[in-house]
């Protein structure tokens, strides 16, 4: 049902909701909270930490009109709360200005204490006699747009009233294992009673979703005994020989990845294995490997990258390492004519390696004799985009990579269609990067050591954490940029934040890695797999907000060079569980280890809902739900298979989820 349908939703509503996202009843309901209020639980602003959040009653006494700063329209509160004053700010939110009015307020919103001056940032707000009928946990939604919680919220409940929950899990399995009505499930994740009610029906809308996620995968992924088309002829001599040309001896988990990748591709069936390896355990040498293995049997190969920053430096890579074959580079960015000549040589086998980002994909890029396809962070490319690859050519062997620690647990059901290998080594040449937690009172001795780092030729990393609130996130990292630029004069900064151009961002990697810039302050769009072998310091602010898993991947963008290298994690709140988590990022380095302790720590609802994974399975962004959900779901699903039970309507629910995911990607 369309919003306007809904008592109360005017189409200047249905508008202002369409920029959250949400078009009909459905996604309404589907719009989760993305915390609860707990009434009873107002703080005093002086009590709270830098970047946490929290429930404030106060006075506001008054509103400052919308001003321009920069990019930026900024409207300014002043509010009182006893002996404390203090601010509110909105970034790009002018109609703030027109809806408060002095007087008595709640506002919920992340508090940032800098240098004694408090403030919240982009923070909701209701008028304090509003509150009075709200008990126990009231529901927060994330807005982006003119619309009041307490607009959602009653727009939420006429939703439930009307709108049909329908399982796709057999009736037979939902009765088997003693599930809970879907429709209940829903409204309680919007109205719980308690926490505990709450966590159970995340944990039975997660299981849903799961459930026609895993069927899709089951459906889509292809058979991996498809017969090989085609005989490679490469000795085991001609591959040893090819691996003295790297400057360092295979470790032994490279060398059962080449073994693997060789065996496949003189086996019956066509290759599909995904290699993954921790950060900076080799994975391309082995891919390059493989691509030698095809053009030395007389076909072409491709090498897939998903930025143009690692597409060129992996085309780099191709012609130092392939100087008797002829690598083209495809990208965005190249002129019409280089790739108009460009399409024609690959069509022609005149070009024995192809790379390049997504323009590879294009429908005019033929190839002659397609026989080899790698696919660098797998985890950036959809569904659909890496099938389209594979199928430039008949019978296409398929290495896909990924750097992305996944819990072993969790591989099992993700990649279970597929071959894995994973190397569990790194080469002996590698330093292993030096992690601390800087207390505060450490802060700026930190920025001088940095100074002298860079002073040395040095370069350095600032990150910070990503925010729910887009904008608030390029606020944050701007303002960051803006405090360092004061106090380190005489480095030269460079900004990078996911609201830029990607030929911009592309632009501001390369100038850094040529060394124009000293240190990039950046969000968490950090390139993976980037080598900058002079950055050795890495500098992540709030490191408590960031998973193991999210920081181990921003520690490894350093120690990449012949020098010592650090990391340094900076906390903005003190707590027993950011304590454990930072100690055991500071005695770990196995990134796959650190993965399964994350998922143990934070549960699935952080590891593959939100914080890490960008857009993916967005249906339930913001539940936090437990691993065994996703197992239980995995189970239903080979059950109701095994046992054909109402297959089609699950075939129909699994595609459909595969339309919306398929060109989907993780960050």
């Amino acid at each position: 049902m369309q919003l306007t349908s809904l008592k109360g939703i005017s189409e200047k509503r249905a508008k202002d909701f369409a920029k959250l996202g949400i078009a009909t009843t459905a996604g309404l309901i589907r719009y989760f909270p993305r915390a609860y209020l707990d009434m009873t639980n107002r703080v005093s602003v002086r009590e709270v930490l830098h970047n946490d959040m929290a429930l404030i009653a106060c006075t506001l006494v008054s509103v400052e009109p919308v001003r321009n700063k920069g990019r930026f329209k900024m409207v300014r509160a002043l509010l009182e709360q006893g002996p404390d004053m203090f601010t509110a700010v909105w970034f790009n939110m002018p109609y703030v200005a027109t809806r408060l009015k002095p007087g008595e307020y709640l506002f919920y919103g992340r508090v940032q204490n800098y240098y004694d001056r408090i403030s919240l940032v982009n923070p909701t707000f209701e008028k304090l006699d509003a509150q009075k009928k709200l008990k126990g946990l009231v529901p927060v939604y994330p807005l982006k747009a003119g619309v009041a919680q307490w607009v959602v919220r009653d727009a939420v409940q006429r939703a439930l009233a009307v709108e049909r929950f329908e399982s796709v899990i057999p009736p037979e399995l939902i009765q088997k294992y003693r599930l809970s009505p879907l429709a209940e499930a829903f409204r309680c994740i919007h109205a719980p009673e308690s926490l505990a009610a709450m966590r159970r029906a995340a944990d039975r809308i997660a299981l849903e979703e799961y459930f026609t996620l895993i069927a899709a995968f089951k459906l889509i992924k292809g058979d991996k005994g498809e017969a090989r088309l085609r005989r490679y002829n490469v000795t085991e001599r001609e591959v040893a020989d090819f691996e003295k040309r790297f400057p360092f001896r295979f470790t032994l988990g490279q060398q059962a990845a080449v073994r693997a990748v060789y065996d496949d591709l003189n086996g019956a069936t066509r290759m599909n294995r995904l290699l993954q390896g921790d950060v900076g355990s080799g994975k391309t040498a082995v891919a390059l490997t493989g691509i030698f293995m095809a053009v030395r049997s007389g076909f072409q190969a491709v090498y897939l990258s998903p930025t143009e920053v690692l597409a060129a430096q992996n085309f780099a890579l191709l012609r130092e390492k392939f100087p008797e074959y002829r690598v083209g580079y495809l990208s965005g960015t190249s002129t019409a004519k280089e790739k108009r000549e460009l399409k024609a040589a690959v069509e022609a086998g005149e070009i024995e390696i192809l790379c390049g980002t997504h323009a590879v994909l294009q429908g005019d890029v033929r190839f002659k004799d397609l026989a080899f396809c790698v696919c660098d962070e797998q985890h950036r490319f959809g569904v659909a985009q890496r099938n389209s690859l594979s199928e430039k050519g008949e019978g296409v062997d398929v290495l896909v990579m990924s750097a992305t620690p996944i819990p072993r647990t969790l591989s099992l059901i993700f990649y279970g269609d597929l071959d894995v290998t994973t190397i569990p080594d790194k080469p002996i040449e590698r330093k292993e990067v030096s992690t601390a937690v800087i207390p505060a009172r450490k802060y700026e001795d930190m920025l001088q050591w940095i100074r002298t780092e860079v002073r040395r030729g040095r370069q350095a990393y600032f990150v910070c954490p990503k925010i729910e609130d887009d904008e608030g996130e390029v606020t944050s990292v701007t303002e960051l940029y803006e405090k360092l630029r004061g106090l380190l004069p005489d480095v030269r900064l460079a900004l990078l934040h996911g609201k830029m151009k990607e030929k911009e961002k592309a632009g501001t990697m390369s100038a850094f890695k040529r060394k124009e810039f000293d240190a990039l302050v950046s969000t968490t769009v950090i390139e993976v797999g980037v080598d900058v072998p002079d950055a050795t310091v890495m500098v992540i602010y709030n490191a408590e907000r960031f998973g193991l898993s999210q920081l181990h991947q921003l520690r490894g963008r350093v120690g990449r060079g012949s020098e010592k290298s650090y990391c340094f994690l900076l906390v903005g709140s003190e707590s027993e569980t950011a304590a454990e988590r930072l100690n055991i990022l500071k005695n770990t380095t196995d990134g796959f280890k650190l993965a399964e302790k994350d998922l143990e720590l934070r549960g699935s609802g952080d590891f593959l809902g939100t914080r890490q994974s960008g857009k993916f399975m967005s249906e339930i962004k913001n539940l936090r739900y437990s691993s065994e959900t996703i197992f239980l779901a995995k189970k239903l699903v080979d059950e109701a298979f095994e046992r054909r039970l109402n297959f089609e309507e699950i075939r129909d629910a699994a595609m459909r989820k595969y339309e919306s995911l398929k060109d989907v990607v993780l960050n």
